[in-house]
């Protein structure tokens, strides 16, 4: 509930408007002249009640319920503007009020969808929106769930964007989300962010820690069947990067008919993308195109971000075969469009580090692709 430290016309108009009523009908439940009440509305913050008048504007206030609070902080914010910039120090509002807490639940929707489509840009004011107008001190534990959830989808926002190290990266707003979901007891929660900043592990090279951290999550009964199947997809993925293709596959085709059985068509998806890079690791482009064919066929996905990742890894395989290299290159050059549309700088780099490999003399191995888990 607000609390008004020194009334004015200003909070009086105010409150007379949450109360919804007339001029004359709120004189009457105060007690006071109309001419008072006219003359508040009229001068608002440049005008003061008396003493004895201010404790009747407490009562009248503290008498009202919890709805007319609400509007009475909200007719406030609104009505303070550049001619009452005092307005936010005479009132205190205690904590944020539930109508935001909804609103935040609504933005942090959007995100998550806003984020699938790779729409950067309105992901991050999205999230901006809150995580600047609040800090953790002063937030209850509703606040704080919706908080570390805002701190992880950034997390997401930043992984994707290729920002992994440092302290306005990844792996920061991850460690930062898990600390609050400790702290909330939450230990589902904590667990996916153990798996994020295992895969921000992995893209920054650390490959055999990142590899133990998902065999770890992999059997975690604190994560849903389909993170645990995720968890041994990536052990498959950091195997393959770090060249042990055959067990990676065998680790992979497992997690394939997990999410089979939960009949997950893009987890399917993504896991057939990387058996198809394991498969191209071992010179197997048989089945790598097999398996990327599947890939390709199976996604229900319509992220632009996995879009690119699909055309990557094809035209990856396209390039190890001379006689398939024009069409690697054209799909390439697919996924370099869609990547520079979307603003996806790390999906990009990974393009031309492709292509760039794939410059030497005939029959040369491209380089190797770096994917990002998600």
């Amino acid at each position: 509930m607000a609390t008004v430290h020194h009334w004015t016309g200003l909070e009086a108009r105010a409150l007379r408007l949450a109360l919804r009523l007339s001029v004359r009908a709120f004189a009457e439940r105060l007690g006071l002249a109309v001419a008072t009440i006219s003359k508040w509305e009229k001068l608002r913050s440049a005008t003061e009640p008396r003493p004895d008048t201010q404790a009747i504007l407490d009562t009248a206030l503290g008498r009202a319920d919890a709805s007319v609070h609400l509007r009475f902080e909200t007719l406030l914010s609104e009505m303070a503007g550049p001619g009452q910039p005092a307005a936010g120090r005479r009132v205190t509002a205690a904590g944020p009020r539930a109508w935001e807490y909804e609103s935040w639940t609504d933005d942090l929707d959007r995100a998550v969808v806003a984020l699938s489509r790779q729409n950067f840009t309105f992901a991050d004011n999205l999230l901006g929106r809150w995580l600047n107008r609040f800090t953790a001190a002063e937030l209850d534990d509703k606040g704080l769930y919706l908080y570390a959830r805002s701190t992880a989808l950034l997390g997401d926002l930043k992984r994707d964007r290729g920002a992994v190290l440092g302290p306005l990266s990844a792996r920061h707003s991850y460690a930062g989300a898990r600390s609050i979901f400790t702290q909330l007891d939450i230990p589902r929660r904590v667990a996916q962010l153990d798996l994020s900043l295992a895969v921000v592990a992995e893209m920054s090279g650390d490959l055999e820690a990142s590899a133990r951290t998902y065999e770890t999550l992999a059997v975690d009964d604190r994560l849903s069947r389909r993170d645990r199947a995720r968890a041994r997809l990536w052990v498959g993925t950091a195997l393959s990067k770090d060249g042990n293709h055959d067990y990676a596959t065998r680790v992979m085709r497992a997690a394939t008919r997990e999410f089979e059985d939960l009949t997950e068509p893009d987890d399917w998806s993504v896991a057939h993308q990387k058996l198809a890079l394991a498969r191209r690791g071992v010179g197997d482009l048989t089945q790598a195109l097999h398996f990327i064919d599947i890939a390709r066929s199976s996604g229900s996905t319509d992220s632009p971000m996995q879009r690119v990742r699909l055309d990557t890894a094809h035209g990856h395989i396209l390039l190890s075969d001379v006689a398939t290299r024009d069409d690697g290159l054209r799909v390439l050059g697919q996924a370099a469009r869609t990547a520079a549309q979307y603003g996806l700088v790390h999906q990009l780099r990974s393009i031309e580090n492709v292509k760039a490999g794939s410059e030497g003399p005939p029959g040369a191995s491209p380089t190797v692709i770096r994917e990002t888990n998600a």
